[in-house]
């Protein structure tokens, strides 16, 4: 038997190793592992097709055989688990099938309605007409064509790059995706504009922003420099109407903007805690409605941390004449922040002098991306990737061997998106290109964790993230240099901390991003998450709702023997495991959720990373709906004092959410690297 008929008509070579692997993992389900016994069945699987089958074999009457053979032999339960995987593959493809896309890569439902949604090109009319791995090969040719400058291989690169995409080791920021080969052709996910004190500066600032988002970037601003509510306009004889007057004139141009005519836009609004309009600032999200397309970050100094801790009071200076306003009580003003971030999320914080400090090039950072994982000189731009860590564990351990290419790899990427890059104005290239900033970051911690057999609540959690991160930002670096000394060190280099190095071609190597949308396509954990729940509801662009479920503790469900209907429909009622009979204890601490976990050690998890990160981390502080104001300035305090570089928390049902459990309701994602 030399060939077979697949489900879209193909005839292609027929492959008995197949059967055996889909026999092996039929066993594996069962707790079962005889790879003899897997090869043996399969062997009989062909000399049944060959006996009884005069033409060539389609998928299906293979399958069916299969089915036979297995109960044949003895193996009724491998046989009843191997006939549900099939009858799943039918649904999910039927699935796909609905949605209008021909999956060639066998991603999840849920990445492929993501993927038709934002990704993949579509006619005149609006209809599909690139796979999956027809728009990774756009992405992977028109990125590998910067090798050309440098007398690369382009071909030998090209390869590399579509490899490891379609094998969902690495994917880059969404914009790369979606816009790489296209007309647009702006590649970077992260920007930061300058606004002035002045009508020409806010609103060339809001035609920056414009042209920003409708290439599908996401935007940050730091309103620090504005004059406060009601100072003089000397222009006019009037009165000034503060920042957040002016943030509500961006917001509402975010809102009719639609980016690249598939992405909302995002943005970060900073202030700095020392401005006279900072208690504004703080509740300005608290009503319904307002700035819906904004995250807030309020940029604390060191001074404002300290006397809040200590006790004093901070002069709230007015930014155009240097006059002190007037003065709060420190630790009455981060307590009006914790309390606000408690009813809703915003504002976070952003440690702005320890940004600065760690930054590596002249220049003072006022802003980040909206997530915050990117702090960005005025005009700079950013180019993310993530690596996913769930598809690096082998064998019980990470391959390391395998973690490095794949870091050489993305760092050799992102720095040729720069060079293919179209950037949306002269400034941002001017800016980009003196410092050449990348972000390498990762995706899927939580389900290399679970993988390892280390639970997220863990010390040892805790070290992992300390190894692979550390892993990386060495890496990343050793290959900047390499880059650097093969292509030329960033321009700035020489005032750089980096001037006594060899060469360096990238001021910044890593970020740890949200990786909002990518995981989705990635089919892992998001970032350096925990899991949300074992089973959820995400809302995403358009209004859909994706049920998710975590496919490692079904395939260890399935190995303990307790895997069935019944449970998974328990599982997807509740999103945890907990209060659930029959689930032994140590799997309740393998698949434990983001609200299960203490506050505390989403900080610690977060400073892990941070230790071992150019840039800055994204991380969300989940607490609990019932935990307190006091609860958030203990977190505050924590993460300042363990060196992260901001702070994100988040009460669960105190605002609008991307994530639910069970069956909530929520709206749409928004991050800019989603």
């Amino acid at each position: 038997m030399e060939s077979i008929v697949k489900r879209d008509g193909r005839v292609v070579p027929f492959d008995p190793q197949r059967i055996s692997r889909a026999i092996g993992k039929a066993f594996e389900s069962q707790g079962i592992v005889d790879p003899d016994a897997a090869e043996a069945l399969a062997e009989r699987v062909v000399r049944v097709a060959e006996d009884r089958l005069d033409e060539i074999p389609t998928v299906e009457e293979i399958q069916d055989i299969v089915e036979e053979v297995l109960i044949d032999a003895g193996y009724a339960q491998v046989a009843k688990a191997y006939i549900l995987y099939r009858q799943r593959r039918g649904e999910i493809r039927g699935a796909k099938k609905y949605i209008g896309v021909a999956d060639d890569l066998k991603l999840s439902v849920n990445a492929i309605e993501v993927l038709r949604g934002r990704y993949l090109r579509r006619d005149v009319a609006g209809n599909v007409i690139e796979t999956p791995g027809e728009m990774f090969a756009r992405v992977a040719r028109v990125v590998s064509t910067a090798e050309k400058r440098f007398g690369g291989d382009k071909g030998a690169v090209e390869k590399s790059f579509l490899h490891a995409m379609k094998d969902l080791l690495f994917l880059p920021n969404s914009p790369t995706l979606m816009n790489a080969g296209l007309p647009l052709g702006q590649l970077s996910a992260c920007f930061v504009l300058p606004v002035e004190d002045s009508i020409s500066g806010i609103f060339n600032a809001l035609k920056w922003m414009a042209l920003v988002h409708q290439s599908g970037g996401g935007t940050g601003f730091g309103f620090s420099r504005l004059r406060p509510k009601g100072d003089a306009v000397a222009s006019t004889g009037g009165v000034a109407s503060g920042p957040v007057s002016f943030m509500r004139i961006f917001d509402a141009a975010t809102d009719v903007i639609k980016q690249g005519g598939r992405r909302r836009g995002a943005n970060m609004a900073i202030l700095r805690a020392d401005h006279p309009d900072i208690l504004e600032f703080i509740a300005a999200k608290e009503q319904p409605g307002h700035l819906e397309n904004f995250n807030l970050s309020v940029a604390a100094s060191d001074h404002f941390m300290k006397i809040a801790r200590e006790g004093g009071n901070l002069d709230l200076v007015n930014p155009r004449s240097g006059e002190i306003a007037k003065s709060i009580e420190a630790s009455e003003l981060l307590r009006l922040i914790a309390t606000s971030a408690w009813r809703g999320g915003d504002p976070g914080l952003i440690f702005i002098d320890r940004i600065n400090a760690t930054h590596p090039i002249p220049g003072t950072i006022e802003a980040t991306n909206p997530c915050g994982e990117q702090p960005l000189l005025s005009h700079e731009s950013c180019n993310l990737g993530s690596i996913n860590l769930s598809r690096v564990v082998k064998g019980g351990g990470v391959d390391w061997d395998l973690l490095a290419g794949i870091v050489r790899l993305g760092v050799r990427f992102l720095d040729d998106v720069i060079e293919v890059n179209r950037f949306p104005l002269p400034q941002i290239r001017k800016a980009t290109l003196r410092s050449r900033k990348i972000g390498l970051g990762v995706m899927g911690f939580a389900e290399m964790l679970i993988m390892l057999g280390i639970s997220y609540a863990s010390k040892d959690a805790l070290k992992a993230a300390e190894d692979v991160m550390g892993f990386i930002n060495g890496t990343a670096r050793e290959e900047s240099e390499r880059l650097g000394l093969e292509r030329g060190s960033f321009p700035a280099f020489e005032e750089s901390s980096y001037a006594r190095a060899a060469a360096m071609r990238n001021a910044t190597v890593t970020t740890v991003a949200p990786t909002g949308t990518i995981s989705i396509i990635a089919g892992t954990s998001s970032g350096i998450e925990p899991l949300f729940a074992i089973s959820f509801v995400r809302h995403v662009l358009g209004g859909a709702r994706l049920i998710e479920g975590n496919h490692l503790f079904e395939e260890e469900a399935r190995r303990r023997g307790i895997y069935g209907q019944d449970l998974m429909a328990e599982v997807a009622r509740r999103g945890t495991l907990r209060e659930i009979r029959g689930i032994p204890k140590d799997m309740l601490d393998l698949f434990i959720t983001a609200l299960e976990i203490d506050p505390e050690q989403h900080v610690k998890v977060q400073a892990a990373f941070q230790r071992h990160t150019d840039n800055a981390v994204s991380k969300t502080v989940n607490l609990p709906n019932s935990a307190s104001a006091g609860d958030v300035l203990r977190i505050y305090d924590l993460a300042y004092r363990l060196g992260c570089k901001g702070v994100t928390v988040y009460r669960y049902g105190s605002r609008g959410q991307v994530l639910y459990l069970g069956d909530g309701e929520g709206e749409e994602c928004r991050c800019c690297n989603g």
